[in-house]
């Protein structure tokens, strides 16, 4: 699996990632299991993916705690994976975010703690909140990282100019966002600022809930409180037209030798937009799934032939 470096930083992470919200996640997830987490992490630690991408907003704090449980596990060796973890939720205030430098400094502590190490390799500001200035934010955090205990800083969720404002010193290494082949305005919006100011992106939901696996079929019928229904995505003609778009794709994931997940993280991974893809999974099996999109090499026509199949 090959390596990307991180922005102008001296971190350099493994394409494919896994994004852990799944791991620990219990307010996000019903019937997560803790031990099957933990499976989880080490079933993508021994297929090469050393990117290991959770905040405190997973659970709490829970998901940077059973990573670092699992790190102490003699099996693994902590100076091999690259840690990234998020702050900016207020604990015990749900919805309220905080930028503030006292904030961020005491979240790194913390993260520290719970994840049993000295240093984090990417800390992200997660949402930004409405009251801090965002230059004044990342100086905090570039303080830390001059002091060794984080080695590369990151923003998510933030607006173009939020963007900007946080790079103002040109500290900013790397910006995670939405994106997928069904959401593509960062496109236009974030990458040119992005690619010329040598900030690397990280996307998030790359898989869009599952739309882009081809397990639905678009005559799926959902229940009223189900909460899909709530997404776009999933509401008429919408949720159609993506899954004839995606129907599109088994021929060429056939062609190519597998699965259609497979074949749609092999499109991240060949983006020259794109670092790395962080895939979450709640199964071991998943992990193992996604890590051969790293042995899927599409042509330059493949590859445009769906990017072309997803502008509607």
């Amino acid at each position: 699996m090959s390596d990307v470096q991180i922005g102008k930083s001296q971190v350099y992470a493994s394409t494919l990632g896994l994004g852990t919200n799944a791991v620990g996640g219990h307010n996000l997830f019903a019937n997560l299991d803790d031990e099957q987490g933990k499976e989880v992490l080490r079933e993508a630690l021994r297929n090469g993916i050393t990117l290991l991408d959770t905040a405190y907003a997973y659970g709490h704090g829970r998901s940077e705690e059973l990573i670092g449980e699992v790190l102490q596990e003699p099996e693994f060796d902590r100076a091999r994976v690259i840690l990234a973890t998020k702050a900016a939720h207020v604990p015990g205030q749900p919805g309220v975010m905080d930028n503030s430098p006292e904030f961020l400094r005491n979240a790194v502590e913390d993260a520290l703690g719970r994840l049993q190490t000295d240093y984090i390799d990417i800390f992200y500001i997660h949402f930004p909140d409405n009251k801090t200035p965002k230059n004044e934010a990342v100086a905090a955090l570039a303080e830390l990282k001059e002091a060794g205990k984080i080695r590369a800083i990151g923003v998510s969720n933030f607006s173009l100019d939020q963007i900007k404002e946080a790079n103002a010193e040109g500290h900013l290494d790397v910006v995670q966002d939405k994106y997928s082949l069904l959401h593509r305005e960062a496109e236009t919006t974030l990458f040119p600022y992005l690619e010329a100011n040598e900030i690397s992106f990280i996307p998030y939901f790359p898989l869009a809930s599952g739309l882009l696996t081809g397990k639905y079929t678009g005559t799926e019928q959902f229940e009223k409180e189900d909460r899909r229904l709530k997404n776009p995505d999933f509401q008429a003609p919408r949720f159609q037209e993506i899954t004839g778009a995606v129907s599109q794709l088994k021929p060429l994931a056939k062609a190519n030798d597998c699965t259609v997940a497979q074949l749609v993280l092999a499109w991240y991974l060949k983006s020259p937009h794109v670092a790395a893809v962080i895939p979450g999974a709640k199964q071991a099996a998943q992990v193992a799934d996604n890590a051969k999109a790293t042995d899927v090499h599409l042509s330059q026509t493949d590859y445009q032939t769906i990017s072309d199949l997803f502008r509607f």
